[in-house]
């Protein structure tokens, strides 16, 4: 087997969707389930609960309106940066639990729920390519490319969306099935707007510079304080030496990972996670 054939099967996934999304290891449901489950530790909680707050927050209190460039119900707001840490950090997984769980914890809605479970979609959109991306081989560049992906894909759906799902739902339910009505909350900010030309205008002038402004706000903060809080999102409890050694002896016994062992060394798994370390924006 060549040796970049022998790096592939060799790459362990690091959280379900890698598992499923790249494979590695040749690893059934089963094997993937199990490693999932040991990720889960008291630290990975804690982080994950930590993180949701602070995108709930973002989410439900720090909205700014930008009515001189956008229509007024399009809000700022970088509630997907808590996500994104966690995807990167964390494993893709994570970041998903973020981005929902933010959007779930908001009880009150004044857009029955569309506007909700489209932030729910647009956010999954960004944070999960993004993570997959940037997990395969943690440097900058992959970073940049998975923001990248990630605002691209979320940018499309969420045009996509507000032409087919949000404005039709909009008009339906608060205007009477009146199109007119929609047109008018914009003519102050677009002149020519007309329901003739009203997606072409609201879709290219509004959705498409509004996401691409915000995911790219996201993205640059997730550059800036990443490396920074590095330390505190890759924190975990410390377990006593007895512990330790226990799971490492069962760990060695076990006829799956002693085939993992003679394909990969633990001085090899070391210099992989010094590189990691170092390649980690």
């Amino acid at each position: 087997m060549k040796q970049n054939d022998r790096a592939f099967y060799s790459y362990e996934p690091r959280s379900v969707f890698e598992a499923f999304f790249i494979g590695g290891n040749n690893m059934n449901a089963k094997e993937t389930l199990k490693k999932f489950g040991r990720k889960i530790t008291p630290a990975y909680i804690t982080k994950v609960a930590l993180l949701t707050g602070i995108a709930y927050v973002l989410y439900v209190y720090a909205k700014i309106k930008l009515p001189f460039m956008f229509p007024s119900f399009l809000e700022m707001q970088i509630s997907e940066l808590p996500a994104i840490l966690a995807g990167f950090s964390l494993g893709p997984d994570a970041g998903i639990i973020v981005s929902v769980l933010r959007v779930v914890l908001k009880f009150h809605t004044s857009t029955g729920y569309v506007g909700e479970l489209t932030d729910i979609i647009l956010g999954i959109l960004y944070v999960l390519p993004a993570s997959i991306i940037y997990t395969i081989n943690k440097s900058k560049k992959n970073a940049l490319i998975g923001l990248i992906t990630g605002t691209i894909a979320s940018t499309i759906a969420a045009m996509f969306i507000n032409r087919f799902v949000s404005v039709p739902f909009y008009v339906e339910v608060y205007f009477n099935g009146d199109f007119g009505a929609i047109v008018g909350m914009l003519s102050a900010l677009y002149p020519n707007i007309n329901e003739q030309n009203f997606y072409a205008i609201y879709l290219f002038a509004g959705v498409l510079p509004f996401n691409i402004l915000r995911l790219s706000l996201v993205s640059a903060l997730t550059f800036l304080v990443y490396k920074r809080l590095s330390k505190a999102l890759h924190w975990e409890f410390k377990r006593s030496k007895s512990a330790s050694s226990e799971d490492s002896k069962k760990e060695t016994e076990s006829p799956a990972n002693a085939e993992l062992n003679d394909d990969k060394p633990d001085a090899e798994s070391n210099q992989q996670t010094d590189k990691d370390e170092n390649l980690r924006i």
